[in-house]
C-alpha cells in the first residue's frame, strides 16, 4: 500500500501539468520569447521596462527577455534589432524612439510593441497612431508639453525666455520642440534653442544659455536625459527655475513637471501585448496614450534653484527628492 501511495504521489504532478495545471491548482504560465531593446539606461525607461514586465507575470507570462541596451548609439542599436529579430521571438519590445526605429527596419512580421515612444506616425513608424497598418503598435509617452511650459510664469512670472536642449537628430524631440514652440507663443515665451549631438555636449550647450534665457526646459530627448545632471548644475549655479519632461528627473533634481508615469506606462504596453499573443493584429490596434500625468515637484531642487515655489502649486502637486 505505501509503494502504491509513493508511486501516486511520484506521478501526480506529471499527470497535472498533462491537463495543464500545477500542483497549486492553478494554470502554468506561459512561456514568451521577448526581444527587449532600450536605446540608454535611464529611470524612465527602465521603469517603463520593469512595468511591462512585471504586467506580463500578472497576466500569467514566463517571459523570457532577451534585453540589449544600445548605449545610446544608433548603430548599435540597428546592430541589437537585426540580431533580436533573427532569433525570432515571439514578440519584441522596443523602449524609445531610436530603438523601436532600429526595430522596425530588422523586421516587418515579428510583432513590435512600443512604449516611450513619443510619436510613432512621425516617427515613421506606423501609417497612422489612428491605424498602424503594420507590425507595430504600442503606447506613447506624448507629454503635456503645453502644461509644461505654463508651469513656467507660474514660477516666475517675469520669465519671457526659455532655453530649451535638445538633439535634433531624435525624431521625439523634434515633435515635442515643435509643440513647444505654440506652446510659447500662445503663453508669451521665446524659446531659445540649444542642439547638441550627443550626451557630452549637454554641459556646454546648457552654459551656452545661461544670461540669454530666463528658466530651463528640458523634455523627454534621451540624449540630455542621460546627462542631465549636467543641465541641474548650470541651473542651480545660474538659479534658473528648470522644467523638465517626466516626473523621474524631477527626483534627480529637476525643479517641477507635469509628466508620464512611465511605469504604468510599461504595463499598459503589456495588456497590448497580452492581446497581440492572443491573436489581435498589431495593424490594427491604435496607439495609445495615458491619462492623468503627474504634477511632481522637487522643493528642495527649488530652493537650490533660488525658486520659490507657490503655496497652491505644492497643495497640488507630488512632493519628491532631496
Amino acid at each position: 500500500m505505501h509503494r502504491w501511495i509513493r508511486a501516486a504521489r511520484a506521478l501526480l504532478p506529471l499527470v497535472l501539468a498533462a491537463v495543464g495545471f500545477s500542483p497549486l491548482g492553478v494554470h502554468a504560465a506561459q512561456e514568451v520569447r521577448v526581444g527587449v531593446i532600450q536605446i540608454v539606461e535611464h529611470p524612465s525607461l527602465d521603469q517603463a521596462r520593469q512595468g511591462f514586465l512585471d504586467r506580463m507575470a500578472e497576466l500569467g507570462y514566463m517571459v523570457r527577455a532577451d534585453y540589449q541596451n544600445a548605449q545610446g548609439d544608433m548603430a548599435t542599436a540597428q546592430i541589437i534589432a537585426r540580431r533580436l529579430a533573427g532569433a525570432n521571438p515571439d514578440l519584441i519590445l522596443a523602449i524609445a524612439t531610436p530603438t523601436a526605429q532600429a526595430a522596425a527596419q530588422a523586421t516587418s512580421s515579428i510583432p513590435i510593441l512600443i512604449t516611450a515612444v513619443t510619436d510613432a506616425q512621425a516617427a515613421g513608424l506606423v501609417q497612422s497612431n489612428e491605424r498602424p497598418g503594420t507590425n507595430v503598435t504600442g503606447t506613447s509617452d506624448l507629454n503635456p508639453v503645453d502644461q509644461q511650459l505654463a508651469l513656467i510664469p507660474r514660477l516666475d512670472p517675469s520669465a519671457r525666455r526659455v532655453g530649451v536642449l535638445y538633439n535634433a537628430g531624435e525624431a521625439n524631440s523634434l515633435v515635442q520642440v515643435e509643440w513647444a514652440r505654440k506652446a510659447a507663443g500662445d503663453l508669451g515665451l521665446t524659446l531659445v534653442e540649444a542642439t547638441v549631438a550627443s550626451s557630452s555636449e549637454v554641459l556646454q550647450a546648457a552654459q551656452s544659455l545661461v544670461g540669454r534665457v530666463d528658466a530651463l526646459y528640458v523634455p523627454t530627448d534621451n540624449t540630455v536625459v542621460s546627462a542631465l545632471e549636467s543641465v541641474i548644475q548650470v541651473a542651480e549655479q545660474s538659479k534658473l527655475p528648470m522644467v523638465v519632461g517626466e516626473p523621474d528627473s524631477v527626483a534627480r533634481g529637476g525643479l517641477i513637471t507635469v509628466g508620464i508615469d512611465y511605469y504604468e506606462l510599461g504595463r499598459q504596453t503589456a495588456e497590448m501585448a497580452d492581446q497581440v499573443l492572443k491573436g489581435a493584429d498589431p495593424a490594427q490596434m491604435p496607439i495609445q496614450y495615458q491619462a492623468n500625468p503627474r504634477l511632481v515637484v522637487n522643493p528642495a531642487a527649488a530652493e537650490r534653484m533660488g525658486v520659490r515655489l507657490p503655496e497652491e502649486l505644492l497643495a497640488q502637486a507630488e512632493q519628491v527628492g532631496s
